[in-house]
């Protein structure tokens, strides 16, 4: 079997990787392939996250000749979405298969500071304002916000592994439903 990951980041990449070991593909090729989202660099919603992890995962695959699926993963933030706060941390992702169905899921959802949403208003990504907040460099290739905001309790990796789980097991429920 072959898995494509429509994304170079390392949390997204391992993560789907580690998903698949978990299921028990352990001898599965995964590939990652860095893919246009069609997105903004920064989604602002859940529609627009959602979007950019179908868009991953339908670029992965035609840019494959022989994946049995694709996996896009995209990380975005809602503003408004809750009366008790006014930003929040969303993640997305989708598999498409090589016979054209599409599954998505969706992960953690945790605040964010209010000081953050004038900044992303403005354009800046998530990823660059961690950075600056914490003092570090490419926050958003290993923990990432979830997991700086929960003191380690669950990484972006984690989180996105989890989404991935998701995907697979839908993948795999229907898989069972056509044989």
């Amino acid at each position: 079997m072959k898995v494509i990951v429509g994304s170079s980041n390392p949390a997204k990449y391992k993560a789907v990787q580690q998903e698949l070991f978990n299921l028990g593909f352990e001898d599965c090729e995964t590939v990652a392939m860095e893919v246009d989202s069609g997105v903004s660099n920064q989604p602002l919603s859940d529609e627009e996250t959602v979007n950019g992890a179908l868009q991953r995962a339908r670029n992965a695959l035609e840019n494959s000749v022989d994946a049995d699926f694709a996996i896009g993963l995209e990380g975005g933030v809602v503003l408004g979405s809750t009366p008790s706060s006014e930003v929040m941390v969303c993640n997305w992702g989708a598999l498409v298969s090589k016979d054209g169905r599409e599954y998505i899921a969706g992960g953690a959802r945790i605040p964010l500071p209010d000081a953050f949403k004038e900044e992303l208003l403005a354009g800046k990504e998530l990823g660059d304002l961690m950075d600056e907040y914490c003092q570090r460099k490419d926050i958003r290739k290993h923990e990432g916000a979830l997991g700086i905001f929960t003191d380690g309790s669950v990484s972006r990796m984690e989180m996105f592994q989890h989404v991935s789980k998701l995907l697979m097991g839908q993948w795999r429920f229907n898989e069972k439903k056509q044989a």
